[in-house]
């Protein structure tokens, strides 16, 4: 074997000769077009899972002209995400079409080198230390979205689940990220998340576009975009404006930021940092991408479960009631002690991945089980099919919160979904998000019923597959709680 081959697990190794990937089965495709025409981008996860299910854990698809290697099996899922960032990066299309639309080389798309400089930086904002610092804060925004549900439990209003859980989390990471007092909750101007609703399905769309049209002509939507990137960019621009003329008139900030942004711009200040202001402005960026909507998509896919598991929500009711019942007196500590909540939060992950799949290039010469794979090889990483596979999970299409449990009957293997990515790229909010939802649904199981999770016809929550992977049109009822 040559010495630039990385050997990664799949199917078992035999003995026998490589495989390339033109040999490995797959659906048949168009002319020209290869598989795009039979994969739509609103449920483009399903479609591939759909494959998987057909073709084994390793199969080819076609986007246009270029061949796509499939990976399923978690072995070799997480083995590839393990060899990030020198093994393996995001797409250079998916990298083009994020610069062509303005956007600035934060963590998220950041490769190699300067992926390890920005890491260094947001890690050091993101340390528990550093969120436990913040969690009155967190508090005081799960409390403002109580008392917008009490308003709507007392009227009987319906409840517009994404767009609450969207104003929760985009005001926490203000608050955090930037040190901004955004109070959209009761009802102020979010014209971040407005610019952000537009910017990133087209991201996802244009990333498997047939063809570039918007490069020749522009269209009413694209239009639309362009001024959304524009003033997005404008929004940024304010948020570090506003960030540096703090730090000049309290040069104490430099040395001891109180926020993630003004620790990126004094990182960037420093010579030989690696950091310059368009990494600070493309981690604004990505800190508004992992810090929205991800965590309040992982909410609503929770209480949807939740609502259809009447045992589970009881238990979970029970739990939070007893350790944590006063929203006002929430500490790290309590959240940390819902053991219960906590394997609710992880079902519904192992269920229903805000990020089902990646999309990921070699970099160099590889072999995936016994499957040759060259340098610039695009390989779509399948995240969710083993976490769903009866072969792995016991009952895998049941909401179980039981089997993460010690003592619940079964060793949930924690590495067949990995909602948080793995390796060295794992994602760095994590803990903030587990405590973001955990405060969220402390707060609402300690002070109302959950009446209703409504879908817009009355069935199964449908999966739109846009940035992420979210619940289509969720509605929420709630009933203040009954006294004691």
């Amino acid at each position: 074997m040559e010495s630039n081959h990385t050997i990664l697990p799949a199917a078992p190794a035999t003995g026998r000769d490589l495989r390339a990937v033109a040999d490995l089965p797959g659906p048949p495709g168009w002319p020209v077009l290869g598989n795009l025409p039979q994969m739509r981008v609103e449920r483009i996860h399903r479609d591939v899972e759909d494959w998987t299910r057909q073709f084994g854990p390793l199969f080819k698809l076609r986007f246009g002209p270029l061949p796509v290697l499939v990976v399923a099996g978690h072995e070799a899922v997480n083995a590839i995400l393990r060899d990030r960032p020198d093994g393996f990066r995001r797409p250079r299309v998916t990298a083009n079409v994020t610069a062509e639309l303005g956007g600035k080389p934060g963590l998220f798309m950041a490769e190699g080198q300067a992926w390890r400089d920005q890491r260094r930086m947001v890690m050091a904002g993101f340390a528990p230390h550093a969120i436990k610092a913040y969690f009155p804060a967190l508090v005081t925004v799960a409390r403002r979205l109580q008392r917008r549900w009490q308003d709507a439990a007392g009227a009987g209003r319906v409840i517009d689940l994404m767009g609450d859980l969207k104003r929760y989390t985009v005001d926490i990471i203000a608050g955090l990220a930037f040190g901004a007092e955004v109070n959209t909750i009761d009802g102020g101007e979010d014209v971040i998340q407005r610019h952000l609703d537009r910017i990133l399905p087209a991201v996802a769309r244009r990333s498997i576009a047939w063809f570039p049209h918007w490069r020749y002509i522009k269209l009413p939507a694209d239009r639309r975009l362009d001024r959304s990137i524009a003033g997005m960019n404008h929004e940024i621009a304010t948020l570090i404006a506003a960030a540096r003329a703090r730090m000049a008139a309290e040069p104490a900030r430099r040395a001891r930021p109180v926020n993630l942004l003004e620790a990126m711009i004094a990182a960037a200040d420093e010579g030989g940092s690696g950091v310059d202001d368009d990494a600070v402005a493309g981690n604004v960026m990505t800190m508004l991408l992992a810090g929205e909507d991800t965590t309040a998509n992982t909410l609503a896919w929770m209480l949807y479960l939740l609502h259809r598991h009447p045992a589970a929500l009881r238990r979970a009711q029970e739990e939070v009631r007893r350790l944590a019942p006063d929203p006002a007196g929430f500490t790290v500590e309590q959240m940390d002690g819902l053991e219960y909540l906590d394997a609710c939060i992880q079902e519904a992950m192992r269920l229903k991945p805000v990020a089902p799949y990646i999309p990921l290039e070699a970099l160099r010469d590889t072999v995936v089980g016994d499957v040759a794979v060259p340098r610039g090889m695009l390989v779509w990483c399948v995240l969710r099919h083993d976490a769903v596979d009866e072969g792995h999970v016991p009952r895998a299409a049941a909401f179980e919160p039981e089997r993460w449990l010690a003592g619940g009957g079964q060793a949930m293997d924690k590495r067949l979904g990995q909602p948080f990515g793995g390796g060295l790229r794992t994602c760095p909010g994590r803990y903030l998000a587990l405590l973001e939802i955990k405060a969220a649904m402390a707060m609402l199981l300690s002070t109302f019923e959950l009446a209703a999770v409504d879908t817009p016809d009355g069935g199964e929550a449908r999966e739109l597959m846009g940035f992420v992977m979210s619940p289509l049109g969720l509605t929420m009822r709630l009933r203040p709680r009954a006294a004691s």
